[in-house]
């Protein structure tokens, strides 16, 4: 027959068995680290596009006579639309079917000697944002000869380094 020691070996096994499950679960229950993989994914690809466009408008043009970059041209010339239609193309190409739709917000920094100070200007956007888009920021150092004066007014007539910052979202 089935006596009293034989019982509490078995209860003794299915608590030890509970307590090893129990256990496992913990350990693999803290060290699994459980992140949205492609929220920052996405950033970063945002952030590239915007960065590879700007480089690419901040590559000097080698058949022109001044040699200066179309990022340089716009800048001094104060040419917002061909900045706006230079940018979009270059950042909404993709390789294969349809373009993107990702537009932008661009400002410039400067130094004004006079005032011993650094200044921003709103150049231009493709479309007015709202405050609940998602962007990414880029920037690209642009040297700029405005000793013609044709930058706006404020920004010193010398070459001088501008920043050019430009927020960038998907709609």
């Amino acid at each position: 027959m089935v006596n009293t020691d034989g019982q509490l070996f078995t209860i003794e096994g299915v608590a030890a068995g509970l307590i090893m499950l129990m256990t496992a679960y913990i350990i693999v229950g803290t060290t699994s680290l459980y992140t949205p993989g492609d929220s920052h994914i996405s950033d970063m690809q945002l952030e590239q596009m915007g960065t590879d466009a700007l480089r690419m408008m901040n590559i000097p043009n080698s058949s022109a006579t001044s040699g200066e970059s179309t990022l340089q041209k716009v800048i001094k010339n104060n040419d917002t639309s061909q900045f706006s239609q230079t940018f979009l193309s270059f950042a909404n190409k993709r390789t294969g079917g349809i373009d993107d739709n990702l537009q932008f917000s661009a400002d410039y920094y400067y130094r004004n000697n006079l005032a011993n100070s650094v200044n921003r200007i709103h150049f231009t956007e493709s479309r007015i944002p709202t405050g609940g888009e998602h962007a990414m920021r880029v920037t690209q150092w642009v040297q700029v000869d405005n000793s013609a004066g044709t930058m706006p007014a404020g920004v010193d007539t010398r070459v001088q380094a501008v920043l050019v910052e430009v927020l960038v979202w998907r709609d």
